[in-house]
C-alpha cells in the first residue's frame, strides 16, 4: 500500500458502542478493560481505527451523549488509567482510537451550565442558548427537539428558556460565544495529549444556530405517523453556513498534531453533506456519509446513490461509507441474511473509506425489546413510533453462554434472538459464515490496491445487477452485486479474469466466461486481466 496516503484512507474503521461490546467486571454494562481485552480480535479482523461511542462522565440520561464533565471517564467505564491503558494497548497493536466528541450540547449537570443558569448575568450564562419568550409562557420560536415537543425549555429561577435541540437534560452550547469554542478546542487538546488519533463529532451540522431565531418553515411533505420533529423544516435550526468557520477551527486543532482525524457526523443529502469538507479540504477529513442506510434497497438506486455523492465530492474530497450505527436498525434486520452478505461487499468495495458497526461482522440481527426493557429516550418520550435504538446496542455476541461471552453478570440490554449460531465463537469454525466473509473482504482490501485507493467507475445497474469496477495504476477489479433473489446473468462482453471472491464463499479462481451467472443474493469481486 503506498506509504504516504494518510491511514484514515487505507484503513477501515469499526464503532465500538462501549456499554455493549464487553464486560470486564460483571455489572452487565460493557468497559474500557473490556475493550482493551478484545483488541485482539479487533486487530484479527483486520480493522484499523477503533471509534468509541462516548465514555465520559454524565447522568447517562442519553447514554454518554449528555456529558457532565469533558476531561474524565465515566466511572461505570472505568478510569483515566484504564483509558490510556486502552490506548497504549491499542497503538502496540497498530491499531488507532477515536474518541466520540460531543460539543452540540452537554449535560443540564455540567458545571458550566450549572453556572449558565445560576443568573443572567453569570459570566457563564452566555455559553448556552438563553432567550426571553414571546408572551405569556411561549417559547421564543417553533423550534423542535429531535426527541419530541419543543426544543425551548422555561427556567423559572431566571424567567428565560433555553434551547435543547435533544432532551431538556441536554442544554445546546453556544457556538457563536468565542469563549466556548476556545473551550471545546482546549477538550480536544486534553485529548489529542493523550494519544486519541481523532474525533468523530457528534451532530456536526447542529453546531450553529439562526442569530435572529427565525421560525422554521413547515414541511409539506410531512403526514401523521411520521416523526413530529419533522414538521418542520431545520433550516434556522441546523447546517447554517456559519458552521463552517466552527468546523475549520476544529480542524485546525487537530492539523497541530499531524496525523489525526476529524470525523463529522452529519445526516444530509449529498449535495449539502460535501460542503462539510470546507473551502480548499480544510474542514472535516470524513463528513460521514450515512446514505446506505436510508437508500431503497435495490441496484438503481443505489447506483444513482453512488454516482450522485461522487458526482458531487469536491476535488480532492475522499469518500467514506456506513452501513449501520448506534442510531438506525441493523442491517442484517434491515435487508436480510443473504443481502447483508451483498451489502458486506458494496461497503468494503465502494471507494472511500468504510465504517463498521460492532456485530454487523457477524450479522447480528435487530432485537425486539419488550415495554419494560425500552432504555432508550427517544422511544419513551415518542412511544409508538419505532424510534428506538435499543435493539440495535445489544451486547456483542462473543460465544453462546448464557451471557454470550459478553457478560457474567445479566446484560443491560436482552442478547435477542439466534445467539446459538450468530456469535463469534461459532462463526468462527464456520468457513462460509458472514465473520469469515468480512475477513475474507478485510483482507482483499488490504491486498489490493484498486480496492482500498483506486477509483470508481460505473459499470451497469439493470434489473437486479449493479456492476463497478475500481482502478488504480493500470490494474483492475470488477465488482458484481445481485440485489434480487433469483439468480441473474451478467454480459461479461471482453473482459478476462478470475473470481477472487464470492459472497458465497465458493467461486475463488474461477475464470470468467462469456456470460457470468450470480445466484440470488450473490456478489462477486473479479480480478480483470490485463
Amino acid at each position: 500500500m503506498d506509504q504516504d496516503i494518510p491511514w484514515w484512507k487505507s484503513g477501515i474503521l469499526y464503532q465500538v458502542y462501549p456499554r455493549s461490546f464487553q464486560d470486564s467486571d460483571g455489572d452487565g454494562v460493557g468497559d474500557l478493560r473490556g475493550i482493551t481485552g478484545r483488541l485482539p480480535y479487533l486487530k484479527s479482523l483486520g480493522v484499523d481505527a477503533v471509534w468509541l461511542s462516548p465514555v465520559f462522565p454524565s447522568p447517562m440520561d442519553d447514554f454518554g451523549y449528555d456529558i457532565s464533565d469533558y476531561t474524565g471517564i465515566a466511572p461505570l467505564f472505568g478510569t483515566l488509567a484504564d483509558f490510556d491503558a486502552l490506548v497504549a494497548a491499542a497503538h502496540a497493536e497498530d491499531l488507532k482510537i477515536i474518541l466520540d466528541l460531543v460539543p452540540n450540547h452537554t449535560s443540564d449537570r455540567h458545571p458550566w451550565f450549572i453556572e449558565s443558569r445560576n443568573s443572567r448575568d453569570n459570566p457563564k450564562r452566555d455559553w448556552y442558548i438563553w432567550h426571553d419568550g414571546r408572551g405569556e409562557g411561549a417559547p421564543p420560536n417553533n423550534w423542535l427537539s429531535e426527541f419530541g415537543g419543543s426544543s425551548w425549555e422555561f427556567d423559572v429561577r431566571t424567567g428565560q428558556f433555553y434551547y435543547h435541540a435533544f432532551l431538556r437534560s441536554q442544554p445546546d452550547l453556544n457556538w457563536r460565544n468565542p469563549q466556548v469554542r476556545r473551550a471545546i478546542h482546549e477538550v480536544m487538546r486534553f485529548w489529542l495529549r493523550r494519544g486519541v488519533d481523532g474525533f468523530r463529532v457528534d451532530v456536526m451540522w447542529h453546531l450553529i444556530k439562526d442569530e435572529r431565531l427565525r421560525d422554521n418553515p413547515p414541511n409539506p411533505d410531512w403526514r401523521f405517523g411520521q416523526q413530529p420533529y419533522q414538521q418542520l423544516l431545520p433550516i434556522h435550526s441546523t447546517d447554517r453556513p456559519e458552521v463552517h468557520e466552527i468546523v475549520a477551527e476544529m480542524r485546525g486543532v487537530i492539523e497541530e498534531f499531524g496525523d489525526r482525524v476529524l470525523i463529522g457526523e452529519i445526516y444530509l443529502p449529498p449535495e449539502k453533506l460535501v460542503a462539510y469538507y470546507g473551502q480548499g479540504l480544510a474542514g472535516a477529513h470524513l463528513p460521514f456519509n450515512f446514505a446506505l442506510i436510508a437508500a431503497p434497497w435495490n441496484a438503481q438506486a443505489i447506483a444513482r446513490l453512488v454516482d450522485a455523492y461522487e458526482a458531487a465530492l469536491p476535488p480532492g474530497a475522499w469518500p467514506n461509507w456506513v452501513l449501520g450505527n448506534h442510531d438506525r436498525s441493523r442491517i442484517a434486520s434491515r435487508v436480510g441474511d443473504g443481502q447483508a452478505r451483498v451489502a458486506a461487499m458494496l461497503l468494503l468495495t465502494l471507494r472511500g473509506t468504510p465504517t463498521l458497526y460492532y456485530g454487523d461482522e457477524i450479522g447480528m440481527p435487530q432485537a425486539a425489546i419488550a415495554p419494560d426493557q425500552v432504555r432508550d429516550p427517544w422511544e419513551t418520550n415518542l412511544p409508538g413510533l419505532g424510534l428506538g435504538r435499543d435493539g440495535c446496542r445489544t451486547p456483542m455476541r462473543w460465544d453462546a453462554s448464557p451471557g454470550a461471552g459478553f457478560s457474567s453478570g445479566a446484560p443491560w440490554l436482552p442478547l435477542g434472538p439466534g445467539l446459538a449460531t450468530c456469535n463469534v465463537s461459532a462463526e468462527t469454525d464456520l468457513p462460509t459464515s458472514m465473520l469469515n466473509l468480512y475477513r475474507a473482504l478485510i483482507a482483499l482490501r488490504r491486498a489490493m490496491p484498486e480496492l482500498a485507493l483506486g477509483d470508481y467507475e460505473s459499470v451497469e445497474a439493470t434489473g437486479d445487477l449493479l456492476a463497478y469496477q475500481r482502478g488504480h495504476r493500470g490494474t483492475r477489479m470488477l465488482i458484481v452485486l445481485n440485489f434480487g433473489c433469483d439468480p441473474a446473468l451478467f454480459d461479461v462482453a471482453d473482459r478476462a479474469g478470475d473470481i477472487v471472491l464470492s459472497t458465497f464463499m465458493d467461486r475463488t479462481g474461477e475464470p470468467l466466461k462469456s456470460t457470468l451467472t450470480l445466484r440470488g443474493s450473490e456478489g462477486v469481486v473479479i480480478k480483470l486481466a490485463g
